[in-house]
């Protein structure tokens, strides 16, 4: 389902007028040249450059003197516009460039000249003082004659010489074909299989015969061995496979390789550590998501950022956010929260899931017979709050609640009770920008029914948690819970308009009626009361088989529901049918888990792989670990533990898909302010980041670029301007969070 439709390109730095043209002269082109004068022989025309650069010919060059103190890239900029473009066609695009003093950064591109600004290409090479030469080949994934070719050069401190030459842009050359580098064929968890776990591998071979296997440890000896079993074609990959079983080794240690026709995996260890620390990192990832506080570098040595959107220039702040025109004539402060993905943005309906599972995560620890509520308590997670005797998990996850609770309408205004749906900036953002240069017109977006029961299961959910701590917070809570439960009711149909995508994501949903199962449980978990109870009961979600093949969602709510009322203990007429419901479900995700080569409960219809299918695969793990937790039956145990293998490596592309784990680790995720692929002086995205992972519809240009025919698990690629397959996102790490929790409890 398409989440977001996300801009690399700001949309403020090349409107036509804050540019100055150069001098005009004659210009050529080839019939499949689509650049006008790159070679800069005797004028710069038609190239033009931002009002506060000089630029001019140089030694056949076209050479700029780049202003210092500019914050983004695009604030000091070179190019030409109305270039021609034609969707399925591939180019070269090629150039020579200088800078001085050496290592500054010119961000290339090739993209839209007019609104919405998008980018079909991008490279950020660093400059030297000679020149080099680059050269890159892409598809088009449009039809336009309003292209543009430009050089971005702000966003220095002081000010540099840049200079140009050989500037190409040639259509109708041969398409690159991109060819992932997999690395050796036996793909294996990169990080660690626990002693008393399932350990599994895939080795990817033409090979149709059995064959042997060694698992040798780190001084190269062989501690077990055995046969392959053949699997033929797996669907998911187009591969012929076979799978390696070594469960039965119980030893304990760091740099184990496995090794099958002749070739010798990626290393890995056989131990409870790594998922320890996975535990406290996934949880880790929010306190750098965190919007209206600076992120200090004593808690985060490498992520430090003054606060983003508090009212202070450039920024126009979230403390006074008016409605969009026409909805609304009053404004709130909505500062704080988290920023939802790899934008600005802060969103109601995304926020309640993230929410409920970090919560989940620690009512576990609280509930389940492996639950350790000592491995969250305080002190834990490093945060501002930590020290103040709440368990640290809580204290980061009320960092959201309070946001969620702002969002919601006044009293004595049209809808009040109801909850805004979302809050981000009126237009698309370019990268890298970090949230305190974001100087976008911030806006409310309208109620929606989805929206204000997020709102209301969530505050429901928190109101038992919270008690024992905050006795006040947790009845505001529930006051805020019951407030949105009722102006639900009186408005059940409101749902989020799908068209609503312009500067941040649209959450399209036209159905609510599993928003209100979730949050009728909720709220009767927390109270007892029978008006929630009848509704729960009532509902035809109540009986229905929710656990289908995609998962839950923030777009499918049912399951949260059925897993707390599962596990959380109340008197609820047939709850014992719920828990079986549970149980069955995990069966269905168990059979399917089985029947894949590489190891996960996930098949989806037609081998489409969905937006964020990663946390898919989690959540169906969440359902499998549930029901070890009602059960205490090992094979749900062994499933849940060896879901997390094909997040961890043990998939196709033989990597990691969580940042800093694994020696092949996802990296370079969408994101405006983890982008040092784009800005060396950014970083990475911190360690414990999940990355979305393999989208068949591979919505963004990048993607498009490389991946066109994909094959299921083979739709991703580890890149910043892939937003359809490489973002990162709080509900996918929440995923990751309650999963890597689980895992470290069975160590």
């Amino acid at each position: 389902m398409k989440r977001r439709r996300t801009t690399l390109l700001a949309a403020t730095a090349l409107l036509a007028a804050a540019l100055t043209a150069l001098p005009a002269g004659p210009a050529g082109a080839d019939e499949v040249e689509q650049v006008r004068n790159g070679t800069f022989d005797t004028t710069t025309a038609p190239w033009w450059t931002t009002s506060n650069v000089t630029a001019g010919l140089s030694g056949g060059q076209l050479c700029a003197d780049v202003p210092g103190g500019t914050t983004n890239r695009w604030d000091a900029a070179v190019g030409q516009n109305d270039i021609t473009l034609v969707k399925g066609e591939s180019y070269k695009f090629a150039f020579t460039a200088s800078g001085s003093p050496e290592g500054h950064v010119a961000r290339a591109i090739v993209g839209l000249s007019v609104s919405p600004y998008d980018t079909y290409y991008e490279i950020s090479p660093e400059l030297s003082t000679s020149g080099n030469s680059y050269a890159y080949t892409f598809t088009s994934p449009v039809d336009t004659t309003q292209g543009q070719v430009a050089f971005q050069v702000g966003g220095s401190a002081d000010g540099w010489h840049f200079c140009m030459d050989n500037v190409s842009l040639l259509g109708g050359v041969p398409p690159e074909v991109y060819e992932p580098d997999t690395g050796p064929r036996v793909r294996v968890n990169q990080v660690a299989y626990l002693p008393g776990g399932p350990k599994n591998a895939t080795l990817v071979t033409a090979s149709t015969a059995v064959l042997p296997w060694e698992l040798r440890n780190a001084a190269g000896a062989v501690v077990a061995h055995g046969r392959t079993v053949p699997r033929g074609t797996d669907v998911a990959s187009g591969q012929n496979v076979q799978s390696i079983d070594f469960g039965a080794y119980r030893g304990r240690g760091e740099g184990f390789t496995l090794v099958a026709d002749g070739e010798t995996s990626r290393p890995f260890d056989i131990g409870t550590a790594a998922y320890e620390r996975l535990r406290l990192d996934s949880l880790k990832y929010y306190y750098t998501q965190r919007s209206g506080i600076a992120i200090r570098d004593d808690l985060r040595p490498g992520y430090a950022r003054p606060a983003g959107h508090l009212n202070v220039a450039p920024n126009q702040g979230d403390a006074n956010v008016p409605c969009q025109p026409g909805l609304c004539d009053y404004t709130l402060d909505v500062t704080g929260g988290w920023y939802d993905a790899g934008d600005h943005g802060k969103y109601v309906i995304n926020g309640g899931i993230s929410t409920w599972e970090l919560l989940s995560t620690y009512e576990r620890s609280l509930l389940a017979r492996t639950g350790q509520p000592a491995e969250l308590r305080d002190g834990t997670l490093a945060i501002p709050e930590s020290g103040n005797k709440v368990p640290d998990v809580l204290d980061e996850a009320r960092w959201e609640l309070e946001f969620l609770l702002k969002m919601q309408v006044p009293d004595g205004q049209p809808l009040a009770g109801m909850a805004h749906d979302k809050v981000h900036d009126e237009q698309w953002t370019g990268l890298p920008l970090l949230p305190s240069q974001d100087p976008q017109k911030r806006e409310l977006h309208a109620p929606t029914t989805q929206a204000t029961l997020n709102l209301a299961a969530t505050a429901a959910q928190a109101a038992r948690l919270y008690r024992p701590y905050d006795r006040e917070f947790a009845a505001k809570a529930l006051r805020a819970a019951r407030k949105a439960w009722a102006a639900a009711l009186a408005h059940p149909t409101v749902y989020p308009d799908p068209n609503d995508g312009t500067g941040g994501g649209a959450y399209p949903d036209d159905n609510a009626t599993d928003e209100f199962y979730w949050a009728a449980a909720e709220l009767y978990l927390t109270t007892g009361e029978r008006q929630f109870a009848d509704h729960v009961v009532n509902s035809p979600l109540n009986t229905a088989d929710i656990f289908g093949s995609l998962g839950f969602d923030w777009a499918r709510t049912a399951a949260l529901g059925r897993l707390d009322l599962a596990t959380v203990p109340s008197r609820l007429p047939g709850r014992d049918k719920l828990r079986r419901s549970v149980i069955e479900g995990a069966d269905t995700y168990l059979t399917t888990l089985h029947s894949q080569p590489y190891g996960m409960p996930y098949a989806p219809p037609g081998n489409l792989y969905d937006w964020g299918s990663n946390s898919q695969i989690l959540n169906n793990a969440h359902v499998i670990a549930t029901a070890y937790d009602l059960t205490g039956a090992a094979k749900y145990r062994d499933g849940a533990l060896q879901s997390m293998d094909y997040i961890l490596g043990r998939n196709a592309l033989n990597m990691s898909y969580v940042t800093g784990y694994g020696e092949a680790n996802s990296h370079n995720e969408h994101s405006r302010w983890y982008a040092h692929e784009l800005d060396a002086s950014l970083p990475n995205p911190p360690s414990g980041t999940l990355a979305g992972g393999p989208n068949s519809s591979i919505q963004d240009p990048y993607a498009q670029s490389k991946l066109t025919g994909c094959v299921g698990q083979f739709c991703y690629i580890d890149d910043i301007q892939s937003w359809s397959t490489n973002e990162t996102a709080v509900n996918w790490n929440a995923a990751l969070a309650w999963m890597a929790s689980f895992a470290a409890d069975q160590g």
